[in-house]
């Protein structure tokens, strides 16, 4: 074999080998093939396998059959009762017309973009209709379906299926909520106040009911310690009138000690009285003395 025959087996041989990566082509199961021939898309195939097209005049475009998350940037949005709020939303969607999709938008990077701005505008339109409390209520649930809902029919469009759109965060602006937070703390600090206020004159009005009581219960004790001090006085007067009645000599001796020690307890060490004077008499005669009347 000369080597004009060798270079046309192998002329031969890299021909047909083009030819049947040009023919064939593979279709997985996680992907949806599009056959565009001379430019014009002609059909889908969405089986998995090995599959047939014209050399030189069909290209193959393959999409993804599985579902695609979409996740828009954080954007300021105003509600219906004109409060700001910083919401960030995701959206899962799949591809599911690919010939509408690519005649509308040809590729995945390219119709993102359009898909985030119908989020968006979405978005804005159902919020700017509700204030910020039903955010924050059972309607939520509610709002968010709207916006699925009319970003799904407007999706359709493109050939796009879209089946969930959620809210990943919604937050009031770092400035607002630094603002809320300072007007919440100036309202616990005026309760703090108020009660502190309430709790000092609860304590004034508790003192002073305790002061009342007090004087009462003292003027009470008092009052009774005054009885009971001049009923004990006179039955003492009593017993000392029935004592005198019975030995007045021993009376007249126990009166005069007691006067002894009222006088001389609280007195000088030197005392000066009369050498006769009646206040000596027991000193002088002892208690057998009888007085003179």
């Amino acid at each position: 074999m000369n080597a004009k025959v060798r270079v046309a087996i192998a002329v031969g041989s890299f021909l047909l080998l083009w030819l049947l990566s040009s023919t064939l082509y593979t279709v997985s199961e996680v992907q949806q093939a599009l056959i565009v021939r001379l430019g014009a898309p002609i059909g889908v195939v969405s089986e998995p396998g090995l599959k047939f097209k014209l050399p030189l005049v069909d290209s193959v475009i393959y999409y993804d059959r599985r579902l695609l998350t979409l996740e828009p940037v954080v954007e300021q949005v105003i509600l219906g009762d004109q409060k700001r709020i910083e919401v960030q939303t995701y959206a899962r969607y799949r591809i599911a017309d690919p010939l509408r999709f690519y005649n509308a938008v040809r590729t995945v990077e390219l119709a993102e973009p359009q898909l985030a701005q119908l989020v968006s505008s979405s978005l804005r339109r159902e919020l700017g209709q509700v204030p910020l409390p039903s955010l924050l209520s059972e309607q939520r649930t509610h709002i968010v379906e709207q916006i699925q809902k009319e970003v799904a029919d407007r999706a359709k469009d493109v050939g796009i299926a879209v089946v969930e759109v959620r809210f990943h965060r919604a937050d009031l602006p770092l400035e607002t909520s630094q603002a809320i937070y300072d007007r919440m703390t100036s309202e616990r600090q005026r309760e703090a106040k108020e009660l502190r206020a309430q709790g000092f004159e609860w304590a004034q009005e508790i003192q002073a009911k305790a002061d009342r009581e007090r004087t009462v219960i003292l003027s009470e004790a008092q009052r009774e310690a005054k009885i009971t001090r001049g009923t004990a006085d006179a039955e003492a007067n009593q017993i000392l009138s029935s004592a005198f009645g019975k030995d007045p000599q021993f009376y007249r001796l126990y009166r005069s000690l007691q006067t002894y020690r009222q006088a001389l307890a609280n007195a000088g060490p030197t005392i000066v009285l009369s050498p006769d004077t009646e206040f000596l008499r027991f000193f002088k005669t002892g208690p057998g003395t009888t007085p003179k009347h």
